[in-house]
């Protein structure tokens, strides 16, 4: 029988197989990416250089290359594909900055956020920056469809912010609500990369449909778990400070599980912890949210998406690109990073 220590010791290679199974694409987009956050402005290239600095997961690029080569069982991609990567990066990591504003988040990927160094303003500007060469690099093709997917996809994300803006503090945020707010907010983006690969291989609507809906999936499952690890683990680990989204006011799915299985009287501790941002409470709510098994509820609910995830694949040919997207899946559901 396999120890927790060896399981989790496979969970953390799945990504670095994935990688290493289309390496020479990721050094291309990456290459790529350097290339286009050239700027004349100091300050512009400074701020992209720190957010830069550290990759992060790449999951949205990554995603493009995979199911590109998942329908074209493999052959060699051409730059389109590598820019159209970079464009998806440029879009997530313009996202981030804003959220980090909204948020008033001063650590991510380990280090200090842009707005924490040089200040709200600087932040948004170079958010936008990046946005706009994102449509710099899009306009250089004749890409109708991935034009339609990604001006969809960045106002369904701005839509989600806002919806997340307007819940927080909302003890009595409903399961339903939460989901809607996460599909907007993160699992578009994930699906329109899945799409992006299926578009430029120029494969028919229902497979675009297909993979579309597993990009979805996919996306939902990170964001409940990036949920469940607010709690759930460490600072160290993440990147990102514990406890944040309570900070926030945020009623993410475990906090919505632990109020409907607690007590009473915890139930309105937990929920005054919410309505205030109250981050003394988070001892008590650690206790409770062990004590009504939501982190159990919370990583059950992901593997529900998980199955949904797998299914939409059917169509897909058999491939080493086709099992590392059934791996990414098994990945989303048991990280702890």
């Amino acid at each position: 029988m396999q120890t927790s220590s060896q399981k989790l010791s496979k969970t953390t290679e799945i990504l670095p197989h994935i990688r290493a199974l289309i390496a020479d694409d990721l050094a291309a987009v990456d290459s790529l990416i350097h290339q286009e956050l050239a700027s004349k402005v100091p300050l512009t290239r400074e701020i992209t250089e720190h957010i830069f600095k550290t990759k992060g997961k790449r999951l949205r690029p990554l995603l493009i290359i995979l199911t590109s080569h998942a329908f074209s069982n493999g052959k060699p991609l051409s730059k389109i594909h590598y820019e159209l990567a970079a464009v998806i990066e440029f879009v997530h990591t313009a996202t981030l900055l804003h959220d980090d504003v909204v948020d008033h988040s001063n650590l991510r990927r380990g280090q200090q956020t842009a707005n924490a160094i040089w200040g709200n303003a600087s932040s948004v500007l170079v958010g936008d920056f990046l946005y706009s060469r994102a449509f710099q690099i899009l306009a250089r093709h004749d890409q109708r469809d991935v034009m339609c997917v990604l001006s969809q996809t960045t106002n369904a994300i701005a839509e989600g912010e806002v919806m997340q803006l307007m819940n927080q503090h909302d003890a009595d945020l409903s399961e339903e609500n939460y989901f809607h707010v996460i599909t907007q907010k993160t699992a578009q983006l994930f699906s329109a990369a899945a799409k992006i690969g299926a578009i430029l291989e120029n494969t028919g609507k229902k497979e675009q449909s297909a993979i579309s809906e597993y990009g979805l999936y996919l996306g939902i499952i990170f964001q409940i778990i990036d949920d469940l690890l607010d709690y759930e683990t460490s600072a160290e680990i993440t990147g990102k400070n514990i406890g944040d989204d309570l900070a926030e006011g945020k009623a993410t799915l475990p906090l919505i599980y632990a109020i409907q299985n607690a007590t009473p009287k915890e139930s309105q501790f937990m929920r005054n912890a919410i309505k205030n941002g109250d981050t003394t409470a988070l001892p008590e709510i650690l206790i409770a949210l062990k004590k009504t098994n939501a982190f159990e509820l919370t990583r059950n609910k992901a593997k529900e998406y998980a199955v949904l995830a797998n299914a939409t694949l059917q169509s897909i040919p058999e491939s080493a690109y086709k099992k590392a997207l059934k791996e990414l899946v098994v990945f989303a559901v048991k990280r702890n990073y």
